[in-house]
């Protein structure tokens, strides 16, 4: 492979010179110089090294962000979101996977600090923990203290610009419409009780639903299909006279939805279920899912706005809305037999 010296040789200029212009750097080189780097570049199939590249760059380029699983719908429609913005901007983004391990999280931070990359988002719900969150705010602060940038998504206690999505107003929207549509009797298949956006959608829930929910009719569970579909076993056997069932994301109302129709439990004639986060999967059920719908994308796209924008004189925080979406798997309770 070609170096940078054999570069510097064929354009018959320093290798300070060299890196200048390979590298982008704000000092000036003369025109004529530059396109004789660039041929020797193109001539010798040159391809710059990434680290030399970062510390020889005037601005870090690269941005981190930690999400609990891009795999997720929900963390692949933020991920594309960052990166749309990230790649308008000229940067590379670094995505980590958390998998919801506190642990993990502080280590990635740890590791991204260490690259010196420009700014680190961290996009998911944050954790119901003193402690993690203490440890959290610390390595934030060193981070920060180096000139790097944080911006979160959908977390509360943390240092940095944040932007949150609507997740107590979208479950007091579903609350209310299933109190207006006569449902006294509801079950909710809740997301792991260690998080923040569980707190938060279960809070909401309860405001808006007329009728009391009590613990016995709430079931945690992972964030996925399988998990929906073994709290909806749960439920079933454990809440008479069920007419609807709330699900706190739409996978674990997918999980739902299998669970009632092995039973040969009619939706929404018998029981209505709802799910929250409007993933495209919502629409091609049967019957389709009424949901929250959240404005993913454009979550992360704010996030990595405020990350690369100049530093404010305090932490930012923008709250983006939720919409209730129509369709089939609700209707009114059915009437007591």
């Amino acid at each position: 492979m070609a170096t940078l010296a054999d570069v510097a040789r064929r354009a018959g200029v320093s290798p300070a010179t060299a890196s200048r212009v390979i590298n982008g750097s704000s000092k000036p080189v003369a025109e004529a110089l530059r396109e004789r780097v660039l041929q020797a570049v193109a001539e010798l199939r040159y391809v710059p090294n990434a680290h030399a590249q970062l510390l020889a760059r005037p601005r870090r380029s690269v941005v981190g962000v930690v999400v609990h699983d891009v795999s997720d719908p929900y963390f692949a429609e933020v991920t594309r979101g960052l990166q749309r913005v990230a790649t308008e901007r000229g940067r590379l983004v670094i995505i980590c996977n958390s998998y919801r391990d506190p642990v993990r999280e502080l280590e990635y931070v740890d590791l991204l600090r260490a690259q010196q990359v420009a700014a680190i988002v961290l996009a998911g719900s944050g954790y119901q923990d003193d402690g993690v969150n203490a440890l959290l705010d610390e390595r934030l602060a060193a981070y920060a203290a180096t000139g790097g940038r944080v911006a979160v998504v959908g977390r509360h206690l943390h240092r940095g610009d944040a932007v949150l999505p609507a997740n107590e107003e979208g479950c007091r929207l579903l609350g209310a419409e299933l109190s207006r549509l006569g449902h006294r009797t509801v079950a909710v298949i809740s997301g792991p009780a260690t998080l923040t956006t569980t707190g938060d959608r279960l809070a909401g829930l309860r405001a808006g639903l007329a009728a009391p929910l009590p613990a016995e009719r709430i079931r945690y569970a992972d964030f996925t299909r399988d998990g929906g579909a073994r709290a909806t076993v749960e439920l079933l056997d454990a809440v008479p006279g069920l007419t609807a069932v709330v699900a706190l994301n739409d996978a674990m109302a997918v999980g739902a939805l299998g669970v009632l129709r092995e039973r040969g439990v009619r939706v929404p004639a018998e029981v209505s279920v709802v799910g929250f986060d409007d993933m495209p999967i919502a629409a091609d059920v049967t019957p389709a899912l009424t949901t929250v719908r959240l404005p993913l994308a454009e979550l992360g796209a704010r996030a990595m706005t405020l990350a690369l924008d100049p530093a404010a004189d305090r932490d930012r925080v923008e709250t983006l809305p939720a919409e209730l979406v129509h369709r089939e798997s609700l209707a009114p309770a059915p009437a007591p037999a």
